[in-house]
């Protein structure tokens, strides 16, 4: 089955090529191409793609703005943001709304291809793109990469834990003690252990301490 895509640029030029190099690869299919931020909305909504390529600057509603409103709608389609230069705020504020890469244009065709795949399948491609290179290369953006290595495993801590669990491992990060946790949840000492039990299998982790120190390294406490 083909990767359903909406395109967001607001140069005619940019979409023409990207619908050019779509085309070229059997399992992409670009369902509609937009350069307002309002269309793009309005596209998402109808077609329900499985990647949206947002450019970070059109106008009226940028890509950051599409992609926080996309968040409050409750919709989930994966983004990849692109851009003509990159702005550490902006990368910031992108990963921080769920956005699972940022694409330099003047990368190779490939990367984004490979990118959309990667996303497609469910990784966050950030950490993993020629971006990161970029990082490694600036003061600033060592720091930027750090946080959002941090924002990446809070989704990914988001996305595998129930919302109980996620409570439970909050708790755990403020250094509250089994029967603290029980109290407050109206729940046995023995069932916040089952949760820790589930939360340490799908968090990968050995102990109590590596929770609270996994919790607390992403400033979820």
């Amino acid at each position: 089955m083909s990767i359903k895509l909406v395109l967001a640029d607001d140069h005619p030029f940019i979409l023409f090529g990207l619908q050019q190099l779509f085309a070229l690869e059997p399992d992409l299919n670009v369902v509609a191409c937009c350069t307002t931020g309002e269309e793009t909305l309005w596209c998402v909504r109808e077609h329900q793609p499985d990647v949206a390529v947002l450019d970070i600057r059109m106008p009226g509603k940028d890509g950051l703005t599409v992609l926080r409103e996309m968040r409050k709608e409750g919709l989930t389609t994966p983004v990849v943001i692109l851009t003509a230069e990159l702005n550490e705020d902006e990368v910031l504020e992108a990963v921080c709304h769920g956005a699972r890469d940022v694409i330099l244009k003047e990368m190779a065709p490939r990367a984004l291809v490979n990118c959309i795949r990667e996303v497609h399948a469910g990784e966050v491609w950030l950490m993993h793109s020629a971006f990161g290179t970029w990082l490694e290369n600036h003061s600033t953006g060592r720091a930027l990469k750090k946080i959002v290595r941090c924002q990446t495993e809070r989704l990914e801590m988001a996305r595998v834990l129930t919302a109980r669990e996620a409570e439970i491992a909050h708790m755990i990060g403020r250094g509250l003690r089994n029967k603290e946790i029980g109290s407050r949840l109206f729940i046995s000492e023995g069932t916040v252990k089952i949760h820790l039990h589930s939360i340490y299998n799908k968090l990968n982790l050995d102990n109590r301490l590596a929770l609270a120190l996994h919790v607390q390294r992403q400033a979820l406490k």
